[in-house]
């Protein structure tokens, strides 16, 4: 069995509504689709990342929740989907209790890091959605990660909270994961007719410079429908928009990772 050298993508923005999510399953996705193996760690209590794959919370054995406690296996939690490549790690609504009781333990900030280093090698990819917000699984999430990507969506006040994201960032890389980078910057909602968009993107590429990514996520119907039928775009509407504007952002990041 093949080794690899894997690489974990944490996908994270503490604002709500920038197409994380949305992200986190199309980008795992379209990599499972180039044959690469790979695992989507959904840490987000929502659990919108594992229903985006067809995942029923309904009927799981094991969540990264019972993982991050010590209830189970990593192995055991691991779930297949429709795509031969893609393996998913689920959350369950029990993640939002996760932590509280993660404070009160011995070096919390690693228990996903623990979890993972277990499977390092079966995996070219590990993306992870994060939550929302930036707490104890946050900081999880960026003590586990080789790197982010952050998503920012064409609107007023795109960058507003932003700054916050990056110190949590700076204070990890001080002193809890020093090897931490920031992957790509991501323009989600983009709409090339609205004066708003443009402005949003010249503002990130005068603060991110060459980290913004050259793929934009336009704005798609299609891509907001995908969740609900539990399909990722390529098997919901693979000539969209936004099935487009993932496969080539994916195209991007493999040659940028080569």
């Amino acid at each position: 069995m093949k080794v690899f050298d894997t690489k974990i993508i944490a996908i994270s923005n503490q604002k709500g509504g920038v197409g994380k999510t949305t992200s986190a399953v199309n980008i795992a996705s379209y990599l499972a689709v180039a044959e690469i193996p790979t695992l989507l760690v959904d840490m987000d209590p929502q659990s919108n990342a594992s229903t985006g794959v067809g995942v029923d919370a309904a009927k799981l054995n094991g969540s990264i929740y019972s993982v991050l406690i010590g209830e189970n296996s990593i192995q055991s939690s691991i779930q297949e989907t429709d795509l031969d490549f893609l393996h998913v790690l689920p959350a369950s609504k029990d993640l939002v209790g996760a932590e509280i009781e993660l404070v009160s333990m011995y070096s919390r900030e690693y228990k996903l890091k623990k979890g993972l280093d277990e499977i390092k090698g079966k995996y070219k990819y590990i993306i992870i959605d994060s939550p929302p917000s930036l707490g104890l699984l946050t900081i999880n999430v960026l003590s586990a990660a080789n790197s982010v990507l952050i998503p920012i969506q064409c609107e007023y006040f795109a960058l507003e909270g932003l700054s916050q994201l990056l110190n949590t960032i700076q204070l990890v890389q001080r002193h809890l994961n020093k090897a931490l980078e920031i992957e790509g910057i991501l323009i989600t909602m983009y709409d090339n007719r609205l004066n708003l968009s443009r402005q949003v993107v010249q503002e990130v590429k005068e603060y991110f410079g060459d980290k913004v990514y050259k793929t934009f996520i336009k704005r798609n119907v299609r891509l907001g429908e995908a969740p609900s039928h539990g399909k990722p775009i390529l098997l919901y509407d693979a000539t969209s928009m936004g099935a487009q504007n993932y496969m080539s952002l994916v195209s991007e990041m493999l040659a940028e990772n080569d």
